[in-house]
């Protein structure tokens, strides 16, 4: 592998040194800039959704999961309602939103359920990444939707925010969705090659970045500082997304949308754009992050089953295996494990409520849907969110 503390700069037809990070990716999360999905503004090019829509669903019927985070839906709105230019105002922005989105949304419906793909469309805010609850109903969704092999279309829900609750541009809203659904890379999409160590534009100089380390401060300089005053959707956004991405374990991938069969070409381990790699691999950022915690909410205790079949065998906690529960937390608290003995034996973020799993102790799954009044996770905690402290 390339050596990603420096950067691996080459005239841009060299791809040398270039690890292939979507290769071995099976959770992608894709995101198209307002000038690739809106043909520089005039409404929806309804042949570049087609082409990412054909690709998209290749991928998804080879074994990958897909997300797809979108632009172009005030691009859209605004064609549609004859308006020449963009509004100022925030009610006549959420309104552009609102129409737009019926097209946006109806195009990808169209082209990927021609390719035989079904598609699904969801809206987020700031505030249901900012709250727990609605952060996991949202994370559960998307899950469930992958696993049905849909491909999820994401935009803001531009119509019901307003500038100091939104996102600011879909980039980081991409950044934020891989790390809500923990995707092994994101994909950038843009009308430029990639990264430069400069705006070839003005400095012929300028040689192209084929890899750089995600959050190395050099790129933020390059891209001209998080305070240049860059517009909505500057390659400045796109740095920092890949910084926010890689805190999960995501490498991020900045390349020209309209490259032929560009996503493919990517799985196919092709180097395209530019790469910026995580430094920490995803599961090990995940595990980190839950061992890090220093102050827990609660904790529940096992029985020596449970133990064995957690410390043993890599298993995932069952309520049946639970004689107690200590704390007041909420669901997707970090939650400590313990033994018999009362020793912390694991470490991972719960499924229930302290007093939902207080009502679960020694219950198996079938009891849950009476006991709950719904039918919830079988595992108090997934293995997959499960980190040992004792071996």
């Amino acid at each position: 592998m390339a050596d990603v503390g420096s950067f691996v700069t080459a005239p841009i037809n060299d791809n040398s040194g270039v690890p292939p990070v979507v290769k071995s990716a099976r959770r992608i999360v894709v995101k198209v800039g307002s000038s690739l999905v809106t043909n520089e503004g005039r409404g929806l090019d309804e042949a570049a959704i087609g082409h990412w829509s054909q690709q998209l669903a290749a991928l998804v019927q080879s074994g990958r999961e897909l997300i797809m985070v979108s632009s172009g839906a005030v691009a859209e709105g605004m064609k549609r309602l004859g308006w020449t230019s963009r509004p100022k105002e925030i009610n006549e922005l959420q309104a552009a939103a609102a129409v737009g989105q019926m097209g946006l949304v109806q195009m990808y419906e169209t082209k990927l359920r021609e390719c035989g793909v079904g598609s699904a469309q969801v809206l987020l805010t700031h505030a249901d990444l900012a709250d727990r609850e609605r952060y996991l109903n949202a994370r559960s969704t998307l899950l469930t939707l992958l696993q049905l092999g849909v491909v999820p279309v994401i935009n803001e829900n531009d119509t019901v925010v307003n500038d100091e609750i939104k996102f600011g541009d879909n980039d980081t809203l991409g950044a934020l969705v891989a790390n809500l659904v923990e995707a092994d890379v994101l994909v950038i999409l843009t009308d430029q090659k990639g990264l430069y160590t400069a705006d070839p534009r003005r400095d012929p100089s300028a040689t192209f970045v084929h890899v750089a380390r995600a959050g190395d401060p050099q790129l933020e300089a390059m891209a001209g500082g998080a305070g240049s005053g860059i517009g909505k959707g500057g390659m400045i956004t796109k740095i920092l997304a890949a910084k926010r991405a890689a805190g999960s374990g995501a490498s991020t991938v900045i390349a020209w949308g309209r490259e032929p069969r560009v996503l493919q070409r990517l799985c196919e381990g092709e180097a395209i754009g530019t790469c910026l790699v995580a430094q920490t691999a995803k599961q090990q950022a995940r595990k980190q992050w839950m061992a890090d915690h220093l102050q827990m909410r609660g904790s529940v205790v096992v029985d020596s089953g449970a133990v064995e079949k957690i410390v043993g065998e890599g298993k995932s906690l069952l309520p049946i295996g639970m004689t107690g529960v200590e704390g007041d937390f909420s669901r997707g608290d970090v939650i400590a494990v313990r033994g018999p003995d009362g020793a912390e034996i694991a470490r991972g973020l719960s499924n229930y409520a302290s007093p939902e799993a207080r009502l679960l102790c020694r219950r198996s799954s079938a009891d849950f849907e009476r006991l709950l009044g719904y039918a919830a996770e079988p595992e108090m905690i997934h293995r997959d969110n499960l980190v040992l402290t004792r071996s």
